[in-house]
């Protein structure tokens, strides 16, 4: 914590020596969403560059005067909490001024350039987020605050917890790791009761795309048991997009890298030669739009897809098809078959990437 105040006090004696010299204080961040400041690593994923261009926010410019202020404001919230050992989550930090923030975007926005300003992870700034994912299967843990927490037994999924850097004792006697991109499906696995059946396993699913914390908790997991981590989403350039995020990281918060990703990750399903390998009658897959060969395209055009062969020949395949499908569509070949065939098929035979 002191580390984090002294970054903070850094900041704010520079903004006192510009006006002690009559200058206009200026915050210097740096391009988070600029492919030009990314380089890719195989052992990490998507990293920030050491050297990366930077922007500046003047307060003496009608244009950034305002995200100035506003990001001098968050900076004053989080010294108050790390000195009182407190935390807020970022809604909490947006509903303390609606009228001065204007939008929860605009608070989310800031927290992440001030985390990469200063250099520090998200979770040392006493920010938290709102949790959206869940977690299921063979895995117990304490919380921070002593709370023991059994994802075994309980019928329905545990909420990711909203300070994972805090949890300990994890244990589990789990073989495998399966992050399902939908909430739906992932309701049904645990309806079947999958994570039992087949082998003990941990099921997470950020429902859709993974906030902070489910991806904190995969890496978690990861660096806990190191057992192969799978992934199962819909045959579409938007659920390859998200396994590429707990894979190999986003562009955005490239400078968190090394605590987000998990390279190891691999893909089980749904792949595009599955459909065509199960027979999935053409009338049950869904045409691409012009957003989906957009997306697609830029996927394919992406550093990491060159290390990856047969990632790019299951994206060449949905191109050339123009066809996307949701895991749904195995329920057409009957109700069960996620559950009953594909996935117990997939993990014992190694029908992975």
């Amino acid at each position: 914590s002191s580390e984090v105040l002294e970054a903070i006090e850094n900041v704010i004696q520079g903004v006192l020596q510009s006006l002690a010299q009559k200058k206009a204080p200026v915050l210097t961040v740096a391009n988070r969403r600029d492919w030009r400041n990314i380089e890719f690593k195989d052992s990490v994923g998507l990293q920030m560059i050491p050297g990366c261009t930077t922007k500046q926010i003047r307060s003496d410019c009608p244009q950034s005067a305002r995200r100035f202020a506003l990001m001098l404001k968050i900076l004053s919230m989080i010294y108050k909490m790390v000195q009182s050992n407190t935390y807020a989550t970022k809604r909490d930090i947006y509903y303390s001024d609606t009228l001065l923030f204007g939008s929860q975007s605009v608070v989310d926005e800031i927290i992440n350039d001030i985390s990469c300003m200063l250099k520090i992870p998200r979770r040392s700034l006493h920010v938290l987020s709102t949790t959206k994912g869940f977690v299921a299967g063979n895995l117990c843990y304490t919380e921070e605050d002593g709370t023991k927490v059994n994802c075994t037994c309980s019928a329905t999924a545990v909420t990711v917890p909203s300070n994972v850097q805090g949890i300990k004792n994890l244990t589990s006697h789990a073989k495998f790791i399966l992050i399902v991109e939908k909430d739906a499906t992932f309701q049904r696995l645990l309806d079947d009761d999958f994570f039992s059946k087949v082998s003990p396993c941990i099921m997470i699913t950020g429902r859709g795309v993974p906030d902070l914390n489910t991806r904190l908790l995969v890496r978690k997991l990861w660096d806990s048991f190191q057992i192969p981590i799978f992934t199962l989403m819909d045959a579409d350039p938007h659920g390859v997009e998200i396994m590429c995020v707990y894979k190999y990281g986003s562009v955005s918060m490239s400078f968190e890298a090394h605590h987000l990703t998990v390279p190891s990750v691999k893909w089980l399903g749904l792949l595009p030669s599955d459909l065509e390998r199960l027979n999935i009658c053409k009338d049950a897959l869904i045409p691409f739009t012009k957003q989906d060969e957009n997306k697609l395209a830029s996927i394919l055009k992406r550093p990491y897809i060159a290390c990856q062969p047969l990632w790019k020949k299951e994206l060449e395949i949905m191109a050339a098809s123009k066809l996307k499908a949701e895991i749904q569509v195995l329920t057409s070949l009957s109700s069960d078959f996620l559950s009953r065939v594909y996935l117990p098929n997939k993990l014992q035979f190694g029908g992975w990437l």
